[in-house]
């Protein structure tokens, strides 16, 4: 059996929830031929999400991975690069961390790509009548540390699998009273769905 990991985060930012870990939780009720699916909730820690990401990726060996995790933005966000920085002016993890013009990874690259089939997905999402964006900036934050780690990692360890980071909206539950939007978590579970399938579309091709 082949394994597809998915990772999101913990609430933050005074939340109770956060859509990436609930989506990846539903997700992983589906069934998916010839895949299972491991679900990882990632702690919100500056010193501690290298660490997690790279663990979970030598226990699991997965075929695919997709982290998650949460942005104000209005679609799905698929990241196309993660930058090797951490830069946090306006807020904090939920560690209290709040690093500044600080490197990832010394040895590493400036940046590295989405192994996902971005574009594919794209157009499948638009297909589907999902809001969805491809997106060149996963921040500076936890989101963009999550990607990098990882890809760094699969690098490093000449790991080739399909992987990368995928941003969701806020539940409309968390913005009553802000001007930000927000998307069901349904439709967020769908386009995460999706997300998966076309990966292994294209990982059939090969």
């Amino acid at each position: 059996m082949k394994k597809i990991v998915l990772t999101g985060f913990e609430p933050f930012g005074g939340s109770d929830i956060n859509p990436s870990i609930l989506a990846c939780k539903e997700v992983s009720r589906k069934k998916f031929e010839g895949y299972e699916v491991s679900v990882h909730e990632i702690p919100l820690n500056f010193s501690n999400i290298k660490s997690n990401i790279q663990q979970i990726v030598h226990q699991e060996k997965p075929d695919i991975v997709i982290c998650t995790g949460q942005s104000p933005r209005s679609v799905i966000s698929l990241e196309r690069v993660a930058i090797n920085i951490a830069d946090i002016s306006k807020s904090a993890y939920n560690c209290g961390a709040k690093p500044n013009d600080v490197i990832l990874e010394n040895e590493g690259d400036d940046g590295y790509f989405s192994t996902l089939p971005i574009r594919k997905i794209f157009l499948e999402l638009e297909k589907n009548k999902i809001p969805v964006e491809i997106s060149n900036s996963a921040g500076t934050y936890g989101c963009n540390q999550i990607f990098y780690h990882l890809m760094f990692f699969l690098k490093l360890k000449k790991y080739k699998i399909p992987a990368g980071f995928v941003h969701v909206p806020s539940l409309p539950e968390q913005v009553v009273g802000k001007r930000i939007p927000s998307m069901s978590l349904d439709l967020i579970v769908q386009a995460l769905e999706l997300i998966i399938r076309t990966t292994i579309d294209e990982l059939n091709k090969v």
